[in-house]
């Protein structure tokens, strides 16, 4: 699931049992109770429930009977648990929470979920120690609770599930792509049209595998499309809104720097330098002092909405801009004025 949103629309396969040759009709959910230690039946039921227990490669309910030589596979939006966790007294901006969900405006500059290279003062980490008592913040999982992720740089909103029935749930919507997210960008040039729509595969950069790539022709990497349209024309940057209809690793960031637009401050993909402009030395000094105010790339998840996987209301969040975004945005709008009239 995943600009950004990689939030993911992969699912990752954590058990595969295979039923012996001589094996007896059970309902799956005592099947896999039989298999799987530590494990409630209330946990394996829900998981069913929500999709996400296949028998040879197909949904299946709790109560469907496992036959002889049916293999049976749980898949969950997160890869397996590779590291353990730690709980951490972080300050998160919570602007939701109910027994079934939270939703966090998440700071530009917090890792998400521990990895490779940060593994404490993650978004996990200060859940943890927020969900201390909760069950699913105790059970060992990697990336307990999440079903999407945005970058470490990028700020805004994000959705956590508290329970096993809402994860399930909640990672189908964004599996099925009928969750909402809009994002805004900072990005460099002045957009040709005003609004528009970005597709290419993407998948890893063969040549630097931290970076992603367009692959034009769609012979690698996955389908990858992002809808835009120009908010704000500031001479020569542009603030853009984004729709995401699939949610690949870094794909606004990807995308935009394929159609020579990278954002703006955006350090993997070229946006920190100065690409749009003059070569006036007043001018040279601005950009870099809008610079300094973003730890990273421009972007922020300014909108969520999903189903509530309980009571099925639909929900819709926004989060304004951080302070660092906006007032880059009003030093470019001063900026573009006095020019104007000069």
């Amino acid at each position: 699931m995943t600009g950004e949103a990689v939030e993911t629309n992969e699912l990752f396969e954590h058990f595969r049992f295979t039923a012996d040759p001589g094996q007896t009709p059970l309902r799956l959910d005592k099947f896999l109770f039989n298999k799987l230690e530590g494990t409630s039946r209330s946990r394996i039921q829900a998981a069913a429930n929500a999709g996400n227990i296949l028998a040879n490669s197909s949904p299946v309910k709790p109560n469907y009977r496992v036959k002889p030589g049916d293999i049976v596979s749980v898949v969950l939006p997160h890869p397996p648990r590779k590291i353990e966790l730690i709980p951490e007294n972080i300050p998160l901006h919570i602007v939701y929470e109910d027994k079934d969900v939270i939703v966090v405006n998440k700071f530009p500059g917090l890792v998400v979920h521990p990895g490779y290279g940060n593994y404490s003062g993650t978004m996990v980490n200060a859940l943890m120690y927020h969900l201390k008592d909760n069950p699913l913040f105790q059970s060992g999982d990697e990336r307990p609770g999440l079903v999407h992720r945005i970058d470490k740089n990028t700020s805004g909103l994000l959705v956590v599930a508290k329970n096993e029935l809402a994860l399930n749930k909640l990672a189908s919507q964004f599996f099925h792509k009928t969750s909402l997210r809009t994002y805004n960008a900072l990005v460099w040039g002045d957009m040709k049209d005003d609004q528009g729509t970005i597709r290419g595969h993407i998948g890893r950069n063969p040549k630097n595998r931290k970076q992603m790539h367009v692959f034009p022709e769609g012979d690698q990497g996955k389908e990858a499309i992002t809808h835009y349209r120009v908010l704000e024309r500031l001479g020569y940057v542009n603030l853009v809104e984004c729709r995401l209809e699939t949610g690949r690793t870094h794909q606004i960031r990807v995308h935009f720097q394929y159609r020579s637009h990278p954002l703006f401050n955006d350090p993997e993909y070229g946006g920190d330098q100065i690409l749009r402009g003059t070569t006036f030395t007043k001018y040279k000094q601005f950009v870099q002092n809008c610079f300094k105010l973003l730890p990273g790339q421009a972007l922020h998840a300014r909108t969520l909405g999903f189903v509530h996987p309980t009571s099925g209301k639909e929900m819709l969040f926004e989060a304004p801009l951080p302070d660092g975004f906006s007032d880059v945005l009003n030093k470019w709008r001063t900026y573009i004025q006095g020019r104007r009239e000069e």
